[in-house]
């Protein structure tokens, strides 16, 4: 292991961080000597899951408060990557999207305290999680199996994320937390800072519970990215790119509770999440080689280009849920309302901006996993490359859902069966829009709409003094201030891109209708969950068709359809620790909001891109079957296998020479296909190592593994033989194998822990040609480490330190097999030194 850096921690935060320690010491040595503070750790965290997971009548894994803070976790969805079957896809070495049993992002649910959460990304379903911080998570659930009462808008499963309650702790509570992390690729700090408040009021009616969380995370990565320029073990272009992204992230939850006796709450609850990604790329491309490619070792001519982008977006969630519910007798009812909305502005961005050289010989490459480029001096003389394009971009994405829903059930008893029969309605109303405007300067000519202004053209006058930090060469840095003074003022309106600004302008609109009626019964040994589930939906999208000539034309599309959802779920006690359990539910998930958007553009009279408003929802059949036993307060083993046969899969494919589309040479878009099919194994096991002998008792293992395997058919038309031709693949995102190993140690004040996180490989795309497999994109096998360490210094005052990354495991996508380079990206360690105050 290398030794950690001089600079972590900054000395002005280490002085702070001891004098505020100080303070939280000296609060606590002044309270009354019954305000006892209450130490947890990762048995305690155990136990809770444990608890929360052999109570569901449907299977559900569980993450708790302390075991997210035990864990070396940025953000929630790294801390949901421990769980059986989830695995995490990572940008820039951190989580962002999680992945449930092989299914990707996209046909996942994230709720937080109930109300869905919707996507800011532009054209996506699925939630990065990463704009919620681990440390304002009360708990994390990921359900797998979904009653009749949940949405039915999951076929992998929904992350359920749930913010503090007053009445989650028994006493007033105030931490305090300060953190610096060093990342030893960036070479630069990050500082954090949260706070958790929680009290009640009026006899212990009212509750308050407010958390707030504040960071700033400098990255970076190296990535030699040849985005499969790959033919016969030739090579057709790479690029090397250097990434300086910082990231800020500003979250707070308020909840409010009011709960006036033991029959009756209502609360209302909120969240807030602001995330920003400020990202300079700067790039050193090679491509347009003489007789199209090169092989490796040998000496070729070629055009280099010094290309910069450089955006800032940020995204916005905000969830409020007004929620009550009252008991009388046997009776009880349940209802809420609720909105959130999701935004991601990126205004303003240096799309790419090129410098270019043509005739650049004596370039050669070697490697091919990691290509090494070989130039001359003049590859790296800025004066050589000439100003060729400047493209601005501004996009404004808007997602928002409103739903109100109510819930009643009865509780019966006859004899020694019990009974609860419920039923309940919801309505939703969600709509997503996306607005996309682009400029394109390209022309030297004042005279032109693309006129990119006056002044000299060559990229010397466009640098920095200093170099691009990267592993290979690639020059002077570009500075983004100057690229874009040049610009600044000139007439964007006429350099306005039409068919890139018009198709990716759209509104789409759905709408979706409830009902559901379940009752479970619990007989002797036996748990029966049995029920319903009706939704309605009403879609409708409004886009634009951009023809070859620029000619806009107004798309509008709707359409409507029913979904009935039959849910079956059985659990039968073995023993008083063992239970058995078996599921048969049905769950739908409509297509991605970009697969859907109607916009079609035509790059010429044969060649097109094409939205698909009148794509089918995603339905599932599942199955599930498991066993589960408990050792004790804190341990657990648990084996579950699991099927899923899902109809109208969705997939891009070339549908040139069918249809509409019979004279085109290509007609890239959407459609529903063949049935696919998911199976799996998941094993997990948790236990504190109590009954060991003397220091052994300390400690604390955990396993948990995921067999998986998936099919899916895609297909297209194929012009030779005037008929449709498939191929069988594995669904993108899955990766057959999945594992997480964890062995920590507590005793006394201290607490730590090592997770390794492993998955296989899985594809990440297909190719321009469905039907050929040395046109895949597959990512290769990942094994992150992780060390943590707690050290309750005072019993108000924890010491925390953290590694991530341990290995510096890097990201690969390959081309076909795994020789040929598609993108191969390398992050640092990242090291994290944090304190945790209990003032009350």
């Amino acid at each position: 292991m290398q030794a950690i850096p001089r600079r972590l921690p900054r000395p002005r935060i280490l002085a702070l961080a001891v004098c505020w320690a100080c303070a939280c010491q000296a609060q606590a040595q002044q309270a009354p000597a019954d305000n006892t503070v209450t130490v947890t750790g990762q048995r305690a965290s155990i136990r809770k899951a444990i608890l929360q997971q052999e109570g569901a009548d449907n299977i559900v894994s569980v993450v708790s408060a302390d075991d997210i803070g035990a864990l070396p976790d940025i953000n929630a969805s790294e801390a949901a990557a421990r769980l059986p079957g989830i695995s995490v896809q990572r940008d820039q070495g951190e989580g962002r999207y999680v992945t449930v049993r092989g299914l990707g992002p996209d046909l996942n649910a994230v709720t937080i305290n109930g109300a869905l959460v919707p996507a800011p990304e532009n054209g996506r379903r699925g939630v990065s999680l990463d704009v919620l911080p681990a440390g304002m998570v009360r708990s994390l659930e990921v359900t797998k199996t979904l009653t009749p009462d949940m949405d039915a808008n999951s076929l992998g499963g929904t992350v359920e994320v749930k913010t503090m309650s007053a009445f989650d702790v028994k006493n007033p509570l105030l931490n305090l937390s300060l953190g610096d992390g060093y990342n030893t690729l960036a070479k630069q700090h990050s500082p954090q800072a949260g706070l958790l408040w929680a009290d009640r009021f009026g006899g212990g009616r009212f509750g308050i519970a407010i958390g707030a969380s504040a960071d700033r995370r400098k990255l970076a990565s190296n990535d030699v990215e040849t985005g499969g320029a790959w033919s016969n073990g030739r090579l057709a272009g790479v690029e090397l790119r250097d990434y300086r992204p910082t990231r800020e992230n500003k979250s707070a939850a308020v909840n409010l509770d009011y709960r006036p006796g033991r029959d009756t709450s209502l609360s209302l609850k909120t969240f807030h999440s602001s995330f920003s990604d400020d990202e300079i790329r700067d790039r050193l491309t090679i491509g347009n080689i003489t007789g199209g490619s090169a092989a490796e070792g040998a000496t070729f001519s070629g055009r280099a280009e010094r290309r910069l982008r450089q955006r800032k977006y940020v995204r916005t969630i905000d969830s409020a849920v007004l929620a009550g519910e009252r008991s009388a007798g046997d009776w009880k009812f349940a209802g809420s309302v609720g909105v959130s909305h999701a935004d991601e502005d990126q205004p303003n961005a240096l799309n790419d901006v090129q410098f270019r050289q043509n005739g650049v010989a004596g370039l050669s490459f070697s490697g091919t996993e990691l290509p090494l480029i070989a130039g001359p001096a003049g590859l790296y003389d800025a004066s050589r490359y000439n100003l060729n394009a400047i493209t601005y971009q501004s996009r404004a994405s808007r997602d928002q859902e409103k739903h109100a829903q109510f819930d009643l059930s009865r509780r019966f008893a006859l004899g020694e069966l019990e009974s609860t029969l419920k039923f309940g309605a919801k309505a939703s109303r969600r709509n997503k829009t996306n607005d996309t405007d682009q400029w394109a300067f390209t022309s030297a000519s004042a005279s032109s709409p693309n006129y990119w202004g006056a002044g000299a053209a060559t990229l010397a006058n466009f640098t920095s003094a200093s170099p691009v930090d990267f592993p290979q060469r690639i020059g002077l840095a570009i500075d983004p201030e100057l690229v874009r003074a040049r610009v600044a003022g000139l007439n964007a309106a006429a350099a306005r891109s039409l068919s890139a600004s018009v198709v990716n302008d759209w509104a789409l609109r759905e709408n979706i209708r409830a009902w559901y009626v379940q009752d479970a019964t619990t007989f002797g040994d036996w748990r029966l969950l049995l029920g319903v589930r009706g939704e309605h939906t009403s879609f409708g999208a409004d886009g634009n068709q951009v023809s070859s000539t620029n000619a806009v034309t107004p798309i509008r599309s709707s359409q409507s359809y029913s979904n009935l959802l039959p849910n079956l779920q059985l659990r039968y006690r073995l023993d008083g620790d063992t239970s058995i359990r078996a599921a048969l539910t049905r769950a739908v998930v409509r297509a991605n909001f970009g697969q859907l958007a109607p916009g079609i553009a035509y790059a010429s009279p044969t060649e097109a891109t094409i939205g698909n408003p009148d794509l089918k929802p995603l339905r599932a059949n599942n199955l599930d079957l498991g066993i589960e036993r408990v050792f004790g307060a804190d341990g657990t083993l648990s084996l579950y296998g699991f099927s899923k046969e899902i109809k109208d899969f969705t997939y891009q494919t070339n549908l040139a020479g069918s249809g509409a589309w019979t004279g085109f040479t290509t007609a890239t878009g959407f459609v529903n296909g063949d049935d696919a099919s998911v199976k799996g194994v998941e094993i997990n096991y948790n236990q504190a190592l109590r009954f060991l002998p003397g220091p052994w008792s300390g400690l604390i293992v955990g396993a948990n593994g995921t067999l998986t395997s998936s099919d899916s058919r895609l297909s297209r038309f194929d012009k030779s033989s005037g008929a449709p031709r498939s191929r069988s693949v594995s669904l993108p995102g899955q990766s057959d194998r999945i594992w997480n190993l964890m062995v920590g140690y507590e005793t006394g004040p201290l607490s730590t822990r090592i997770a390794a996180n492993m998955k296989s490989r899985y594809l990440l795309q297909t190719g321009a040609d469905v039907l050929d497999a040395g046109q895949d994109n597959w990512v290769d096998a990942q094994t992150q480490v992780d060390f943590s360490l707690r050290y309750q210094l005072t019993p108000r005052v924890k010491l925390g330190f953290e590694v991530l990354n341990l290995t510096r495991e890097r990201y690969y996508v390959y081309l076909g097999s795994k020789q040929y380079n598609v993108q191969n990206e390398q992050y640092g360690r990242t090291f994290r030194l944090s304190l945790v105050g209990t003032v009350l």
